[in-house]
């Protein structure tokens, strides 16, 4: 709702910054069509009253908590530097109208001051949509043109002043009938301010010496923009192009790499043809590096509306606990294969398990020659042999050559980061075995004898291994601990030596 209002509100705030300025120096535009310029002025006051009212309404976070309580939202309001512009900017100037005239809109310059809700509602647009270069560029041009207007504004009142068509630098006798139009006006104003502001020239030189002061402000103003212009637009096209200069970068490295490795032209085409398919399917930035900003919850919370549907299809996980499946999702690695490429060979020993996010996999023969079957998206496998569940006739090799047809997205598993995840959650870990020995019976592919027979001896030999490394990085670190408390004893002692020399001293 705040975002929506502050869309609102920059209606009337634009409004005032473009046609205050339009209708003060332009009195055509100001007398025919007053009727409308202030039915249009007060409906902007009402909008700003209400904006301020809003505003009293806004909540803030004190101690990390949205602040509701309507009392100290308008006492906060109130205090603020922000209130004292609003309320200058509804002073109701409007009665000068009474002494002056209709004819003078500049006496409600003071509507300009809320400029600061604009400001806000494209930087809050920024954040929100997915082309902030285009709107920074957008904004850009649009600041660019607020100054050339107000500044051809400037023009045609400084001629008024001087004279229309005393010489050539002033803007041409109105009395001339194709000078006294109104968009001719602002059209010949828009011109010479635009040329003068871009610094490009080819305008009437000045004549008076007010003249060759308001040519050498505007130059000056101009020198300005144009570096503004040329800055922010080189800053906007680096950030455009930030990606893919990364990306250009890590392709320049690997064909240096290739040419100086001497590789075969036939790899080095398959490698280049990887990378026009990243960069081409939008597949070229880590998802890790990318969530490594966010913090765990919300890393966690994306990576489950991504992958968590995908990795429940997997028959092993289908009725694993929320936590150990949040656990897995934070460890999927995705993997793109080209056309041709082995994602895993018979006898391979197995060590990750694969789910097809994207693409086509073939169950080849030996030579490759014959195509058995074709797994799709949401097909997995690879997922017994990382579970080395006791009496498996496959063991933990694999049972078939699987290669990628066309290019293919894959979600990858590692027996280690299943192992891992599998620590914390050992009653799943149970349930997972008892799942792969139902699997594997159903296949006929468990040996019964040598599944009954009990825990395998070298399992244990593992794990008093694992432990007595453990036990080792203990021991360093608690002999790390202990060197740094007899430092810090040391000089505790030194301290308080100091410090009774020094009372011994006094009482001297």
């Amino acid at each position: 709702m705040y975002y929506n209002w502050l869309a609102v509100i920059t209606i009337p705030v634009m409004y005032n910054w473009t046609l205050i300025i339009a209708r003060a120096s332009f009195e055509e535009l100001q007398t025919d069509y007053l009727v409308y310029w202030l039915i249009i002025d007060y409906v902007s006051d009402i909008i700003y009253l209400g904006d301020m009212l809003f505003r009293t309404r806004t909540g803030y976070l004190e101690e990390g908590l949205l602040v509701k309580d309507e009392k100290k939202l308008r006492q906060r309001y109130l205090e603020s530097q922000q209130f004292k512009l609003d309320l200058i900017s509804m002073v109701p100037t409007d009665i000068f109208y009474f002494y002056c005239g209709l004819r003078y809109p500049e006496i409600r310059m003071n509507k300009l001051l809320r400029y600061n809700r604009m400001l806000e509602f494209f930087q809050r647009t920024e954040t929100r949509t997915n082309f902030p270069n285009l709107l920074r560029i957008s904004n850009l041009v649009m600041y660019i043109v607020i100054i050339i207007h107000w500044n051809a504004c400037f023009f045609y009142s400084f001629s008024k002043a001087i004279g229309f068509g005393v010489d050539k630098f002033v803007y041409p006798d109105i009395s001339h009938p194709e000078y006294g139009r109104l968009v001719r006006k602002y059209a010949y104003s828009m011109y010479w301010s635009t040329l003068t502001l871009t610094t490009i020239g080819e305008t009437p030189a000045p004549v008076e010496n007010s003249e060759y002061f308001f040519v050498v402000t505007d130059f000056l103003v101009g020198v300005l923009i144009f570096a503004t212009i040329v800055g922010n637009v080189g800053s906007m096209i680096t950030n455009m192009n930030a990606a893919k200069a990364d990306f250009q970068a890590r392709i320049d490295a690997i064909k240096q790499y290739m040419s100086f490795r001497k590789v075969t032209k036939d790899l080095e085409k398959r490698v280049i043809k990887w990378f026009d398919f990243l960069w081409s399917n939008k597949k070229a930035v880590d998802e890790r590096d990318v969530l490594n900003f966010l913090p765990d919850i919300l890393r966690a919370e994306i990576a489950i509306n991504v992958h968590l549907d995908t990795l429940k299809k997997v028959r092993i996980f289908a009725d694993c606990e929320a936590g150990l499946l949040v656990e897995l999702v934070l460890k999927l690695q995705p993997q793109v294969y080209s056309p041709g490429d082995y994602i895993c060979k018979k006898g391979d020993i197995g060590r990750e398990m694969y789910i097809i996010k994207e693409g086509k996999l073939g169950v080849v023969s030996d030579d490759g020659l014959k195509q058995f079957v074709v797994l799709s998206d949401g097909s997995y496998f690879g997922e017994i042999s990382i579970l080395a569940i006791k009496g498996s006739r496959a063991g933990n090799r694999r049972t078939a050559n699987i290669r990628s047809i066309g290019y293919s997205d894959l979600l990858c598993l590692s027996k280690d980061d299943l192992m891992e995840a599998l620590t914390e959650y050992p009653e799943a870990k149970a349930l997972l075995e008892e799942k792969g020995r139902q699997i594997l019976m159903k296949d006929g592919l468990l040996d019964l004898e040598v599944a009954n027979e009990g825990p395998d001896p070298k399992d244990a030999e593992e794990k008093i291994a694992k432990m007595a490394s453990i036990m080792a990085l203990l021991e360093g670190q608690f002999s790390l601990l202990l060197s740094e408390h007899e430092v810090s004893q040391g000089m505790m002692k030194r301290r308080v030596t100091k410090l009774e020399r020094k009372a011994l001293q006094e009482l001297l």
